[in-house]
């Protein structure tokens, strides 16, 4: 596996049938499971990880976000990844993160996490977008996890005409059903069996939707009484477009789930 810590170092692996995967560290078998597919479907493989400084607003956790290079890298090499890019801000920021080009995604996108974390979504797709310059990658994996960054993703790729192939990923969840994320080891022992709420009120929800129930508002409720007790931020029945939805359409839905257990923002969803 070769280590490449400047842009100028991925040229010669242009031209060759690239699989991406993005990320900002602290690999876990979420992660594994985006490098396992695209080792299935490339030449080369390519893993960057880069904790992005414009997408975190300035209370949130910027400086402490979990940064494991040495054992990331060790993952990545048992997976055969044949690059891991790791470069420094300076790189990918070379005028500054003041002076850079921002992109905004479409207003119809924006809601739920745009609401909680403003310019968030700004800096995921600025850098994203740089990352794709610079690896020129024929396919990128993303987890459908983060569904909303996943839409907003797949919106820049097709409104700039860029040669990319967006790969969704399904979820990958813990044992206990709890989606697997970076920010996991920040819950505590108590935390984390709370947390294994959020699971169990879409796994309710879609019961329901498979013993028939499609009103969105009985749904809502359904998922709300498991998570009674928490701070909900949303739950909320949607389609692909994240327009809200009163009744369920199949193959067109998403059920977005944000809830907040001790200090930790913890995001899920369902793709009906």
């Amino acid at each position: 596996m070769q280590v490449c810590t400047k842009a100028s170092q991925l040229a010669p692996f242009w031209g060759q049938e690239i699989g991406f995967v993005p990320t900002m560290g602290a690999l876990h078998p979420g992660h594994a499971s985006l490098i396992e597919q695209a080792k299935a479907q490339n030449q080369i493989v390519v893993v960057s990880i880069f904790v992005n400084p414009t997408q975190f607003a300035p209370n949130e956790d910027y400086q402490a976000y979990p940064r494991t290079l040495q054992a990331d890298t060790a993952l990545c090499e048992s997976l055969g990844v044949d690059v891991l890019f790791t470069p420094e801000p300076a790189q990918i920021y070379p005028f500054g993160v003041l002076e850079r080009i921002t992109l905004q995604p479409p207003a119809s996108l924006l809601g739920f996490e745009a609401d909680m974390r403003p310019k968030h979504f700004e800096g995921m797709l600025q850098v994203v977008l740089k990352l794709f310059n610079l690896v020129r990658p024929k396919r990128a994996y993303f987890g459908q996890k983060d569904a909303q960054q996943l839409l907003i993703i797949q919106r820049m790729v097709a409104d700039l005409f860029l040669d990319i192939e967006i790969m969704p990923c399904p979820i990958v969840r813990d044992d206990d059903g709890l989606a697997l994320s970076s920010r996991n080891v920040y819950l505590n022992s108590e935390e984390r069996a709370t947390a294994r709420k959020i699971p169990q009120a879409l796994m309710c929800i879609q019961k329901a939707i498979q013993e028939g129930e499609r009103d969105s508002a009985q749904l809502i409720a359904l998922g709300l009484e498991v998570l009674q007790g928490l701070k909900v931020h949303y739950l909320s029945v949607c389609d692909r477009q994240l327009a809200p939805l009163a009744q369920i359409q199949p193959n067109q839905t998403l059920i977005l789930c944000a809830v907040q257990v001790g200090a930790v923002r913890l995001l899920d969803n369902l793709w009906v």
